[in-house]
């Protein structure tokens, strides 16, 4: 009893070290890198790019459509050679020279305020369009740096795990050999060192995966950021 109780304190010893390792992630959040990452996706996202880009042409749209008050007028012009005669049955113009008239079309003058209305009306639009994507990416990229700190926090606690679970099996080990410690309890730590190793290695690839999310919003390598 006293070789199974020798090998279960150490368990117990290391499993309370273990929860203690790390009990909050906030103190290794960084608002200013976040910020930075904000920055970053804002400047290099595809879809945000879109986003501006219709904000623009919305913009363009108004003065176009301002410039657009000319159409309603259509100016003419017709002109007679002053040698030809004021009555003429070949060239039949009342007046020699240059004559010039201007037509207004109603239809498009009383329309026309409306249509400078709705470009106001869908430059609006636009930028308000902007702004929620503006949020919704600000969330986003808040979102994938939390799993991103999450996983790299839970990736230390698993790698420390599985080197701890280690060493209380290479110690379990040394003591079946020497008879301290009986084939149940050695076997106990393998599995438990087995089991540290594949949560280690799923620990790995959430991080790898985290990260890569992480990189593709913001458009650049993690390493590279400053």
């Amino acid at each position: 009893m006293k070789k199974i109780t020798t090998l279960t304190c150490l368990l117990i010893t290391f499993l309370s070290y273990t929860a203690s390792a790390q009990e909050t992630i906030l103190t290794d959040l960084n608002p200013t890198l976040l910020d930075k990452y904000i920055s970053m996706a804002k400047e290099y996202y595809p879809k945000r790019k879109v986003s501006v880009a219709q904000e623009e042409s919305a913009k363009i749209a108004i003065p176009m459509a301002k410039l657009s008050y000319l159409d309603i007028f259509t100016a003419s012009y017709f002109y007679r050679p002053d040698q030809n005669d004021a009555i003429n049955i070949e060239n039949p113009y009342s007046v020699n020279g240059f004559q010039f008239g201007v037509n207004v079309n109603l239809g498009t003058l009383l329309t026309r305020p409306y249509v400078v209305k709705k470009a106001k009306a869908d430059y609006k639009v636009a930028q308000l369009q902007t702004q929620d994507f503006d949020m919704f990416l600000a969330t986003e990229v808040k979102r994938r740096y939390y799993a991103y700190v999450q996983t790299q926090s839970q990736l230390k606690i698993s790698t420390q795990t599985a080197q701890e679970n280690k060493n209380i099996s290479e110690t379990a080990k040394y003591r079946f050999e020497k008879g301290e410690a009986t084939l149940d309890a050695y076997n106990a730590t393998r599995i438990l060192l087995a089991n540290s190793n594949t949560s280690k290695i799923q620990a790995e690839v959430n991080f790898l995966i985290a990260k890569d999310s992480l990189e593709e919003i913001i458009g650049a390598k993690l390493s590279d950021v400053k």
